[in-house]
């Protein structure tokens, strides 16, 4: 057998094609071809005449009130840009930069966005500001004449994404403070400068990088919103998309090439926005520093007004940001009487909306009582949602590991075939859903998948009954994909050649060098990744939106069906609790897993002997007192 032949033959080499042929396989069809039958479906329109009209759905953009949604989209962007920024960046400053009183609390506060988004944040601000909210109806007993529905719109939704947009602020602006150099401000300060033009002149000008990238992720975040302008009222891209998505020719004119045309120009938008932070990103930014760095030390505010005016404002965020979480934990804990009418009854604490079941007993148009048996159930008790949370989860656990796999296997392909073409090909490739919106590509799907003709599929319909599963995990993994490669390439520049060498002079092909030397180094990272991936898909409520279908309803639709639904006809009458206790259980299930990959997960060797040191000491000593109290007995 010549060696050719022979080298075909090895493990290694089979994975290999095994693994291209896959990719290509995905790439092509759940990336490329869908997108591209949405872009053909704008020009393959059909007239009042049945004839064939490339350009009638633009006439009609340009003719009819579908500009609106564009111009709605782009005011919130543009205002969301400036909002989050300014809160983003002075809760950072006020709890990194300044020396406020209670910075750690303050911090926890402000970071609470973090373990609950999307559609649990948003139902939290309704919960206090909606038309029957807690806050809106204990002003309506003072000033009668209120508008009760003042929280909806535009106006709404931009308080809404303000605070929660931003996470990504105390996660990236964070770090940069973090990193300054107190050399700089301390020569800054020895020449006379005050604080804050220190601020102004030394600190802000080596986030303006950060800042950059964080003002393009708020711009295509408000240009992409969802859940707030669904829940609080907007007339937004997003959502009109998904709605024109599930309507058909009979109803309006065209509403899937309109679809399509929304879809096509956020990912212009977006396209556009990520060429400029690239282009930015290439020119450069260096900031001289001294050879021996020092950590920043947190500045006081001398000017007694100043520093009144900051703990004043640090401390009504603090409030914005934890009364929705306060209410929600407390109200997870009421009667669905006490939701109800949302006041506080010290006396109707209960576990119902979490636990156990009870019967409701209603008045009927007749006059009569009617009994709905197990009308009142928990979040666990109750079969929706243990089925939309058992649904959820299957889905996103197998989405965020499909995606960390694609990802390891193609970031191996990658560091081997370092400065050739294929590597260069296959990056590119992964990054490719970066240049789509979420919603575009999840549209593709739906209607390049929802035919028996599809051959690329084995004409299946992927979106028929219990296939929808399927394409949302596709959906899933697809637009993880962007995200999952930047987080695990930048760990396989951790591994030392020298080690891949070493396995290499004792006789390892690649697959095993692979599983045995580099796959343990890279470990924490994917775990860390995994774990990001799924929490964010976990409590997803836009992709499945898209995919609307009773065999494909999520976690976060089903409570929103609930809720809709709540006490018609004598179901669901603690529909509003256990909404409550759904956002307290996202919020723990959420912040345990940032607590394993920032905390645990964060730390170092030499951390973690000394944690565990600690936790020996502490059984030795509880097990000395245990035998010292049996002795004595």
């Amino acid at each position: 057998m010549n060696p050719a032949a022979e080298r075909r033959l090895r493990p290694d080499f089979i994975v290999r094609m095994i693994g291209i042929a896959f990719f290509a396989y995905l790439f092509f069809g759940f990336m490329l071809l869908p997108c591209l039958n949405t872009l053909t479906s704008i020009f393959n329109t059909r007239n009042a005449a049945g004839e064939r009209d490339a350009f009638a759905v633009i006439r009609f953009f340009l003719a009819g009130t579908m500009g609106k949604f564009v111009w709605n989209s782009l005011k919130l962007a543009i205002a969301l840009v400036i909002t989050v920024n300014v809160v983003g960046i002075s809760i950072v400053l006020l709890t990194e930069y300044f020396d406020i009183k209670g910075a750690r609390i303050l911090r926890l506060g402000y970071m609470t966005t973090m373990i609950y988004s999307g559609v649990a944040l948003v139902t939290g601000y309704m919960f206090l500001y909606a038309s029957d909210g807690i806050l809106t109806s204990a002003l309506r007993e003072s000033f009668p004449n209120m508008n009760p529905n003042w929280f909806s719109g535009y106006n709404a939704v931009l308080f809404t994404m303000t605070f929660a947009c931003t996470s990504n602020h105390m996660l990236f602006l964070r770090n940069a403070i973090r990193g300054i150099d107190y050399n700089t401000v301390e020569a800054a300060r020895n020449m006379g400068a005050n604080p804050f033009k220190v601020l102004w002149k030394v600190v802000l000008p080596t986030m303006i990088p950060t800042l950059f990238s964080l003002t393009v992720m708020t711009f295509i975040t408000g240009l992409c919103a969802m859940s707030a302008p669904t829940l609080l009222g907007y007339n937004s891209i997003n959502p009109e998309i998904v709605r024109l998505a599930g309507s058909s020719a009979a109803d309006e004119a065209f509403p899937q090439a309109r679809a399509a045309l929304l879809s096509i120009i956020l990912a212009m938008f977006t396209i556009i926005l990520l060429t400029v932070l690239s282009a930015y990103e290439r020119k450069g930014h260096y900031l001289s520093v001294s050879k021996t760095k020092a950590k920043l030390r947190k500045q006081k505010i001398h000017n007694p007004v100043a520093n009144v005016i900051a703990h004043i404002y640090a401390y009504i965020l603090f409030i914005i940001y934890m009364t929705p979480v306060v209410m929600i934990i407390i109200f997870s804990f009421q009667t669905y009487g006490a939701i109800r009418s949302k006041k506080l009854l010290l006396d109707q604490w209960t576990f119902i909306n979490f636990f156990g079941k009870q019967d409701y007993q209603y008045l009927t148009s007749r006059g009569k009582y009617k009994t709905r048996v197990g009308s009142i159930s928990g979040l666990f008790s109750n079969e929706a949602t243990l089925g939309g949370i058992k649904l959820s989860f299957i889905l996103s656990a197998l989405a965020a590991a499909l995606a960390c796999v694609i990802v390891v296997v193609a970031c191996n392909y990658i560091f081997k075939k370092k400065g050739k073409g294929s590597g260069l090909v296959l990056e590119y490739a992964l990054l490719f859903p970066w240049l789509l919106p979420t919603i575009l590509i999840c549209y593709s799907y739906r209607t390049f998948f929802n035919s028996e003709a599809v051959w690329y599929v084995g004409n299946a319909n992927l979106y028929l009954k219990e296939n929808v599963r399927f394409l949302i995990v596709m959906a899933y993994t697809v637009t993880k994909l962007p995200f999952s490669l930047r987080m695990v390439k930048a760990s396989f520049y951790s591994i030392d050649e020298e080690l891949e060498d070493a396995a290499r002079n004792l006789g390892a092909g690649s697959l095993r060098t692979f599983l045995k030397v580099k796959l343990p180094i890279i470990l924490p990272s994917v775990l860390a990744v995994f774990a990001l991936n799924f929490n964010a898909l976990f409590t997803e409520y836009d992709m499945s939106a898209t995919f609307a279908s009773t065999y494909g309803t999520s976690y976060a639709m089903v409570i929103q069906a609930m809720c809709a639904e709540e006490g018609l006809y004598g179901y669901n009458v603690n529909a509003s609790g256990r909404r409550c206790a759904s956002t307290v259980f996202i919020m723990l299930v959420s912040g345990l897993i940032l607590y394993l990959v920032y905390g645990v997960g964060a730390r170092d060797l030499g951390e973690r002997l000394e944690a565990r040191d600690r936790r020996r000491k502490r059984l030795e000593k509880l097990r000395a007192a245990f035998s010292g109290k049996k002795r004595t007995a």
